[in-house]
């Protein structure tokens, strides 16, 4: 079942010719609801409308943070689901070519059932490498959740065929810049680092959590600074950010071996906090 343009439905064919097919124009936003609250909600609201501003998208009058969680809870009781991952994909209209015609938009609202509502870590390996086919920019539009994904794609094929959980991803100047599906945190003795955005990093909902906590922290220093690959095996810990996992730790990047303390204990607050 879906949501198009606030009504619900099983045929989902209409969109699919539209831009967000053909030229990947098209930006979206992935919804955790845990007991029938969408997670994060505002932080989802004004990440995404800010994303459709930067590709100059024309924003309805009805798109209101009040109006999404109508939509999105509308689906879900639908379905009779009190705990779902939900994803949001706005897209402009159809016409034109690379130009478009208009720049109005419509959107569609998938839904898919989750067991629990809050955040678990999974106790199996988690190995990682670095990706290095193809390189993530850094500018602004690196930071939207945009559908071009390709370069996501295709690491996680390289990820799969190399029996690796994930892969990091470098930018053009070869510098630490995101996970495949999140943000990345290294804790080096007491200090937690991440690229900052202009690496070119999602502007992750998750990440941003964790930055409000740590800076509210006396016992934990934050960095937002440039990572070489090279500092990836100095770390005490390796973990990744998004809003449907939460936190996942990494345990083996090449020979390095890392605790996962911090994270576990991280990931506990989180659940404590929804």
């Amino acid at each position: 079942m879906y949501n198009i343009n606030g009504e619900l439905s099983d045929n989902h064919n209409s969109c699919l010719n539209n831009r967000a097919f053909l030229y990947g124009d098209a930006v979206f936003e992935t919804f955790k609801i845990s007991n029938g609250k969408v997670l994060f909600l505002e932080d989802h609201y004004f990440r995404l409308m800010a994303s459709m501003r930067v590709l100059r998208m024309k924003i309805p009058a009805n798109f209101t943070l009040e109006y999404f969680e109508t939509q999105l809870l509308n689906l879900a009781r639908a379905l009779h689901y009190t705990n779902a991952r939900m994803r949001c994909t706005v897209f402009r209209n159809d016409g034109g070519k690379y130009l478009p015609h208009d720049r109005t938009v419509s959107y569609i609202i998938e839904v898919e059932l989750l067991n629990s509502p809050k955040y678990v870590i999974s106790e199996s390996n988690y190995e990682v490498d670095i990706y290095k086919d193809f390189y993530v920019t850094s500018q602004l539009l690196s930071n939207l959740k945009t559908t071009n994904r390709v370069l996501n794609v295709t690491g996680s094929i390289f990820a799969e065929e190399n029996d690796l959980q994930n892969c990091i991803l470098l930018n053009q100047n070869k510098n630490v810049v995101e996970f495949l599906n999140g943000n990345l945190f290294l804790l080096i003795n007491h200090t937690l680092v991440t690229p900052p955005l202009s690496e070119g990093c999602i502007n992750g909902i998750m990440r941003k959590q964790v930055l409000n906590f740590i800076s509210n922290d006396i016992h934990y220093k934050l960095e937002e600074r440039t990572i070489s690959p090279f500092e990836l095996q100095n770390a005490d810990e390796l973990f990744l950010t998004n809003v449907m996992c939460g936190i996942q730790p990494v345990t083996k990047y090449k020979k390095k071996i890392y605790t996962t303390a911090f994270a576990q204990d991280f990931l506990a607050k989180i659940n404590q906090s929804i």
